[in-house]
């Protein structure tokens, strides 16, 4: 009676998956329609629990702003916190800002900053994150918690193995990554885990000034475009 019961149950489970395949080509569809109209822009990433008052939020605010101030657009997770400021650091400025929602049980809500015909919403974490690799010039990542660590070690895995094509990884806030940094040198490049040159990849740096310097220092060299 198990093993029967199993069998039904996994066979439900395989019908379920092969419809889903619809779903996911639609998300990916839709995606790429609406954001390879957008132009080139830079991803912000960092805590959905960050209040407004925290001079991160305020921080990735300026950031924001800059970016859009240097010809850049800004795509964001749609949602409060890290999120939140940098769509309303592109919209102030009047740039491109463009919300990648997805729905989760808490914290993911749409903020009031994207712009109406930019927000995107998801139901599958890993279309969402090939559409920030896709169309990002960069990624700039905030402090933030589990997700925005996702983020950060996929784009560099991506980069390091020639997956997609090199674009800056800028993390802001010296006092909230530098432990993680000193970590990375001490234990994964002396076990020999990674190489020396993989550290080139990334960027620690504490003003707005400073990612902007990298970013259109980086693009004096190489052309704007998909990363894929």
């Amino acid at each position: 009676m198990r093993n029967e019961s199993n069998s039904k149950r996994w066979n439900e489970i395989k019908t379920n998956d092969s419809w889903a395949i619809f779903k996911i080509m639609g998300e990916f569809v839709n995606g790429y329609e609406k954001l390879s109209k957008i132009g080139p822009c830079v991803s912000i990433f960092g805590s959905a629990r960050t209040k407004p008052t925290h001079k991160f939020y305020k921080l990735a605010e300026e950031v924001a702003t800059k970016i859009v101030d240097h010809g850049y657009g800004v795509i964001t997770g749609g949602g409060p916190g890290i999120m939140e400021a940098g769509n309303k650091g592109a919209h102030i400025a009047g740039g491109t800002s463009v919300g990648l929602n997805i729905e989760l049980p808490f914290e993911q809500h749409d903020n009031p900053y994207i712009d109406s015909d930019k927000s995107l919403d998801f139901d599958y974490f890993f279309v969402r994150k090939v559409m920030f690799v896709k169309y990002s010039q960069g990624f700039v990542v905030m402090p933030g918690g589990f997700g925005t660590l996702d983020e950060l070690f996929e784009a560099i895995t991506l980069i390091q193995t020639h997956k997609i094509e090199s674009f800056p990884i800028i993390l802001v806030g010296t006092e909230f990554w530098g432990g993680l940094m000193d970590w990375v040198k001490t234990t994964l490049l002396d076990a020999g885990n990674i190489s020396e040159k993989d550290l080139d990849l990334i960027h620690l740096v504490d003003t707005p000034d400073e990612v902007i310097y990298i970013l259109d220092d980086f693009y004096k060299e190489y052309d704007l475009s998909p990363n894929f």
